[in-house]
């Protein structure tokens, strides 16, 4: 088995991961994994921007303020501070690299900064509608100049090595780095470091309809799980409200923020109602309400009314704004002959990130120690129960920095990683059933969608436990047997995290934020967090 050691392991080339890098690298040797291609994580697809208080007019506590609201004050507020107060410092070092930050409109105003539902101000700097895009770029740009920094592409990960794969037995847990299947070789590879860092991602594709790419399958909650972390609050998945409904193009996302510049939500035509505004009907803030709230709209008026979609239509506006602030969108469209400067988008809720994951501090130290997490795969407190739009990529910047700082800070404390246990890869075979290991892994998705999506009732939660508790045997069957294969890795992360969320969502005995129950309608007066451990 190839053996490699670094200083430090990173595990995931996107917004945390290569911010982590980039810190790391002024002194120590990196190594980021990759388990396709560098770019082809969720960083890249971000349409909307980054949140910061960079206006005269806003203001830090403004900012916390609307975090906590849309978080339905599950958040630690402690944590949304550090997060608002790190901001306008990220944004100035994205600046720097040579992030092309959309400048200001009018005079004095040095980025144009647009505003998303559940902002009280105008807060989200960006690059058009592609500002996940630049920032990936930009990121990987200066990742590629450093010397200290090693990229590597097409690296599945399986599990986390610590203590107990050690050729001595060691009880604390302590990570050393990672297994991972290597696409190239079809072998499994060893990838050591004093320090490891899961910039993993989300788990949207553990549901039917989500905007997230295709390797968003939950990897780095699944492995800190089975190694010993604790998890808290899976059962806060963000349903972004307008995912473009269309019978060939999966997953193509319609920003915030083309609600934030005035676009509407409208019943079809052919309808009671059709061609009217719904939003107010829901919310005071109409359109621009948290996300939870305009999903749970859009899901109710579908539901009503046994619609496919609902319609989003910004072709009031000018059609030179328009084109100006969404031309990737505009451009997409086109593509499928629909010009939004003309007509509305047809668009559906889909599973847009998870809130919930890995419990982290604010120094994104995990449980386990030499395991820190920044990004989508934590719970650092800041999202809450619904996460406000364009904290995520904020998320990422903060948290790897932090971590970074931490590793660099606390280095000759770190021990180095002991001899370890090859991957025995000599009782294994090929499986002929691998057709069965798709099989599972579009039911998975099938049944998390029915039963454990926008709106939920514990007889449907019950339901998704008993499929859960099926498939496990299947799924430990396959990975105690064969061989293993990209599939198969992620169908055994899928079916953990699918396990973890509707453990959660059975033990809140509420509505609250993103979890809302039909059986427990109300929220009760104390927010707690749902925190599970191994």
């Amino acid at each position: 088995m190839p053996i490699t050691t670094h200083d430090v392991v990173i595990i995931g080339s996107g917004a945390a991961g290569l911010t982590a890098a980039i810190d790391l690298a002024q002194d120590r040797k990196v190594v980021v994994l990759a388990k396709g291609a560098l770019d082809g994580g969720s960083t890249n697809w971000a349409q909307g921007g980054i949140a910061a208080v960079l206006d005269a007019g806003d203001s830090f506590d403004a900012h916390v303020e609307d975090t906590m609201i849309a978080g339905a004050g599950l958040n630690n507020r402690g944590t949304v501070e550090f997060v608002v107060s790190e901001a306008p410092a990220a944004i100035e070092r994205l600046a720097a690299l040579g992030v092309p930050f959309n400048a200001g409109e009018d005079f004095g105003e040095r980025w144009h900064l647009t505003r998303e539902g559940g902002h009280s101000h105008r807060r989200i700097v960006h690059v058009d509608d592609a500002t996940g895009h630049a920032v990936q770029a930009a990121l990987l740009k200066a990742a590629r100049a450093n010397p200290n920094i090693t990229l590597v592409e097409d690296l599945i990960a399986i599990d986390l090595i610590t203590s107990r794969h050690g050729e001595k037995y060691s009880g604390d847990g302590h990570v050393w780095g990672v297994y991972a299947l290597n696409k190239k070789t079809g072998h499994v590879d060893a990838l050591l470091g004093k320090a490891t860092i899961l910039a993993t991602g989300g788990a949207g594709r553990t549901y039917l309809f989500s905007t997230a790419p295709r390797g968003a399958t939950g990897d780095g909650i699944a492995m800190a799980w089975r190694a010993g972390c604790r998890v808290s609050n899976m059962e806060m998945n963000q349903f972004h409200p307008t995912c473009l409904y269309n019978l060939e193009v999966k997953n193509f996302l319609i920003t915030e923020a083309v609600r934030g510049e005035g676009g509407h939500l409208k019943l079809p035509p052919g309808v009671p109602g059709g061609g009217e505004r719904f939003m107010p009907r829901f919310d005071p803030r109409a359109e621009l309400a948290p996300r939870d709230i305009v999903a749970r709209a859009i899901d109710h008026e579908i539901k009503r009314l046994g619609l496919d979609y609902v319609h989003l239509d910004i072709s009031h506006k000018p059609p030179e704004f328009v084109k100006h602030h969404f031309p990737t969108i505009h451009a997409r469209l086109l593509d499928l002959d629909i010009d939004i400067t003309k007509e509305p988008i047809p668009v559906v809720p889909a599973q847009h990130y998870t809130c919930g994951g890995v419990v982290i501090d604010l120094d994104g130290r995990t449980d386990l120690p030499g395991l820190y997490a920044a990004g989508e795969v934590t719970e650092s407190g800041l999202h809450g129960a619904n996460r406000l739009a364009s904290n995520s990529l904020l998320e990422c910047f903060v948290f790897g920095e932090a971590a970074a700082k931490h590793i660099r800070a606390h280095w000759d404390e770190l021990p180095a990683p002991p001899p370890i246990r090859p991957w025995d890869e000599s009782r294994v075979t090929n499986s002929d059933e691998e057709v069965i290991v798709q099989h599972n892994w579009k039911e998975i998705r099938r049944f998390m969608w029915d039963y454990v999506g926008i709106v939920r009732t514990t007889k449907r939660l019950e339901r998704a436990q008993h499929r859960v508790a099926l498939l496990a045997q299947e799924v430990d069957d396959y990975y105690g047997n064969f061989r293993v294969t990209p599939d198969l890795i992620e169908l055994r992360n899928l079916l953990e995290v699918a396990r973890l969320v509707v453990r959660s969502a059975l033990h809140r005995k509420e509505s609250r934020g993103l979890h809302y129950t039909l059986d427990y309608p109300d929220m009760l007066p104390q927010a707690v967090d749902t925190v599970l451990a191994p």
